[in-house]
């Protein structure tokens, strides 16, 4: 490629057909070509041989050519096809210089490469200069006739072809006026038109419509340089503004645009050579399809490394990014208002299509962008929520309030954040994110509502268990004929109270009437379920329980005192009371009776256990019929049934054989005070004595001193009495009693003995001087007697640990 001052050339198509497709690039680059769109031009000249083309081309448009050297005679100076840009002409004009016609060079013959260049010149070219010869013109042998063929034919190969200038240009013009020459070189044309073989689709076509025709004359360049210099520069006005409408080639149509030149400059060469007929208006598409396919993937290609979009993209997969979508919605229109620039000439269905191609490929690929953003969304806002919810529920807020609220104003803050992360350019459905956040917005507030109800629950079933467990088991121990319906009481009291303090905290939670009652049901069933049991773990300890009972009432009285067996009671009355209340409280537990329903458990127990006469061991035989025989009370379902008949049978035989013991003490224990009591012989011995020792006891008025012994001699027995309490030795039996005295009398005499001497000693040594008549006194007055009995009391206080012993007042009464 040459450069002259601002011309620029180069050689598109050598001699032999080959397309200078790199000299064609960088020529477009030198000249900025593809910058202007559609404001440029492009200008052919055909002609014979030497016929001057290349030196019209450069007085016209100060290119620089290769011109003929007029010394060396005529010769073929341009070979193939060479391109230039004009200097100084708006818009931007491209002027083609093509090989001349007629050549001698490549022969009569040689005229494909002649028909190529024709065709190419007209297919690219809005202006096609014909250099022609003024004494050409009315000849039928001039030289112009087989180059106008040569287009004509040409341009039947278009099967839409753009409307091309023809600018005739008459070289060495005569005296005869340009008005004269006019209408015979038309004449000349339309014959041409005429003559040449057409397709049946334009057999009536008129030349006007493929071709707008203009004349101009100029004078011989060698003889009148100068009047031709100035015919060149009035010429040259006509190329300023050549596409606006009056122009040159204002009624264009077809124009590529001028990114687009040098493609589709090579795939027309490309088909000409091929011998291939052309549709411009497909090659118009195809020119524009592959255009702005390459301009779509170069705007990808700037898109991809853009330092905004990696810094956004990089920012959005650790959180969400501010003002997301505003700052990508930027970037892609940025991208895209570039694509749009360059590709805005090139057929319209073309370039949308894959301007919208470049959209979709772009929205893809930002796509995961925006999804990620979404997610970030969704998780803080999901995030935030638990954290408000949980202080507004903390501030004692109802819950159905709070959740209602909530959720409204966290889903108004991720659509917000939603609008915010939006892109223009896409219509992107977020719905279902919003459903997902809503869904786990509803699960978390689902979980929270099943823990608070689950602890509301809680807090009511411990209250209810603590207003029922003790309660019932105190009325289960003291069981007795309105234990039941005290029990009834009580479960509906707390049962009703517990509901109604329920059911008010469940307003606030805003569930179903459904729901409700269903937990209000499980509520009661729960009271229930507390009361039956505590009701099996007193049932399963009955046998302690009615031991307990019989225990308390055999051995207190009415006024809970203990229970001297002193003879006069009545064990056997005592007995049947006893075991009466314990056979109650095992009937009171032998069954659940929260319903009310009246049982017979009682009446059956009392005629089978107690009205018998026999409690363990009965005559009947094993055939008769036994209603404790049975595994289930009559009238009483199965799962109210705590103790079965069977086992109520069982239980009175271990109880009864358990109590026997205390009743057999008991008796014997009365027997025995019994026999304590009655020492006194029989009235009818006691007067024989009288009668038969009369004479005994007038002895002894007449001698005191035996009544002096006699009395001393009661003290002593009243003292061992005391000591060896052997009342209370023989209680037990006859001869246990004479066993454990014999081990114990002596050692008691002895410590009797001891203890009087001691008293002696202590009496002699403290009063030495004490008057003898004072004492004798005390001797006769008893002093003697009451230290022993001092003493005596002392023991029997000190020693005495019998059960039944006697008070103190009654053993004075004894001793006196």
């Amino acid at each position: 490629m040459e450069m002259v001052d601002e011309c620029c050339s180069t050689h598109l198509i050598d001699g032999d057909g080959v397309f200078n497709v790199s000299g064609l690039e960088s020529f477009m680059k030198a000249v900025k070509l593809a910058e202007c769109g559609l404001s440029y031009a492009v200008v052919s000249i055909m002609g014979p041989q030497s016929s001057g083309k290349s030196t019209l081309l450069n007085q016209l448009f100060r290119t620089n050519f290769r011109e003929m050297d007029t010394f060396k005679g005529r010769s073929q100076t341009t070979k193939g096809i060479w391109m230039a840009k004009c200097v100084d002409v708006d818009p931007c004009t491209i002027v083609m210089d093509l090989e001349g016609t007629d050549g001698r060079e490549r022969g009569e013959d040689d005229t494909a490469f002649e028909k190529q260049s024709a065709l190419f010149a007209l297919t690219v070219s809005d202006i096609v200069l014909i250099n022609m010869w003024c004494h050409d013109i009315g000849r039928e042998q001039a030289a112009n006739k087989p180059l106008l063929k040569t287009v004509f034919q040409a341009m039947m190969r278009l099967f839409s072809p753009r409307k091309t200038t023809l600018l005739f240009v008459i070289r060495d013009k005569t005296k005869t006026p340009l008005e004269n020459l006019e209408p015979v070189l038309r004449e000349d044309i339309q014959k041409i038109w005429d003559s040449v073989p057409k397709p049946q689709a334009h057999k009536e076509t008129q030349l006007s419509e493929f071709f707008n025709v203009q004349v101009v004359a100029l004078s011989s360049y060698e003889e009148k340089e100068e009047q031709f210099k100035e015919q060149v520069a009035s010429l040259r006005q006509q190329f300023f503004h050549s596409i606006t409408p009056g122009g040159l080639a204002g009624d264009r149509r077809g124009v590529v645009p001028a990114s687009g030149f040098s493609f589709s400059a090579q795939e027309i060469w490309k088909i000409i050579k091929e011998n291939k007929d052309l549709d411009l208006p497909a090659h118009k598409v195809m020119v524009a399809t592959v255009r702005c396919e390459e301009i779509a993937n170069e705007k990808l290609s700037h898109f991809t490394a853009n330092e905004d979009w990696l810094l956004l993209e990089e920012g959005v997969k650790s959180g969400p990014v501010p003002v997301f979508g505003k700052q990508l919605s930027l970037i892609l229109e940025r991208c895209l208002s570039e694509y749009d620039m360059e590709a805005n000439y090139f057929e319209e269905s073309v370039r949308t299509a894959k301007r919208q191609q470049l959209e979709a490929k772009l929205l893809h690929l930002v796509h995961p962008a925006y999804q990620s953003m979404l997610g970030h969304l969704r998780s803080r806002t999901l995030e935030n929520f638990k954290e408000a919810y949980d202080k507004v529920l903390n501030k004692g807020e109802g819950f159905a309030v709070a959740s209602r609220d909530c959720t409204q104003s966290f889903m108004s803050i991720f659509d917000e954040g939603v609008a915010d992360a939006a892109i223009k350019q896409a219509n992107w459905d977020s719905s279902k994110v919003r459903e997902k956040l809503r869904r786990d917005i509803d699960a978390h507030v689902a979980s929270v509502r099943a823990a608070k109800l689950s602890e509301l629950n809680s807090l009511y079933e411990g209250q209810l268990k603590a207003a029922l467990a003790e309660p019932v088991e105190a009325l289960l121990d003291a069981a007795g004929s309105d234990t039941w319906p005290a029990i009834r009481v009580l479960l509906h009291r707390e049962t009703e109270s517990a509901i109604s303090g329920f059911s008010s905290a469940l307003s606030g939670f805003d569930i179903d009437q459904k729901t409700m009652d269903k937990m209000l049901e499980s509520l009661a069933d729960y009271a229930r379920n507390v009361v039956e049991l505590k009701a099996k773990e007193e049932a399963g300890r009955v046998l302690s329980h009615m031991k307990d009972r019989f225990a308390t009432l055999f051995n207190r009285d009415s006024d809970s005192m203990p229970r001297v067996w002193t003879g006069k009671e009545d064990i056997r009355a005592i007995t049947k009371t006893a075991r009466s209340a314990s056979l109650k409280l095992l009937s009171v537990m032998a069954a659940v009776r929260l319903d009310d329903h009246a049982d017979n458990i009682e009446n059956t127990l009392s005629l089978c256990l107690v009205g018998s006469g026999n409690s363990g061991v009965t005559d009947r035989s094993i055939t008769s019929f036994d209603p404790l025989a049975s595994s289930t009370w009559e009238e009483v379902p199965l799962t109210k049934t705590l103790i079965s008949p069977v086992q109520c049978k069982s239980l009175w035989r271990q109880f009864n054989t358990d109590t026997e013991y205390s009743v057999t003490q008991a008796i014997a224990a009365q027997e025995a005070n019994k026999r304590n009591n009655n020492w006194l012989p029989p009235p009818w011995a006691i007067l024989a004595i009288v009668i038969l020792g009369f004479n005994e006891f007038m002895t002894l008025l007449r001698n005191p001193l035996y009544l002096g012994v006699i009395f001393v001699a009661f003290l002593l027995g009243k003292a061992l009495w005391v000591q060896l309490d052997i009342s209370g030795e023989f209680r037990n039996g006859a001869l246990p009693g004479l066993l454990s005295l014999s081990t114990k009398f002596l050692p008691t005499v002895m410590n009797i003995l001891k203890r009087l001497a001691e008293e002696g000693h202590k009496a002699t040594t403290s009063d030495p001087q004490r008057n003898p008549v004072l004492e004798s006194n005390g001797i006769r007055n008893g002093t003697y007697s009451d230290s022993t009995s001092d003493a005596s009391s002392n023991i029997t206080s000190t020693e005495s640990g019998a059960e039944y012993s006697s008070p103190p007042r009654q053993r004075q009464d004894e001793s006196n």
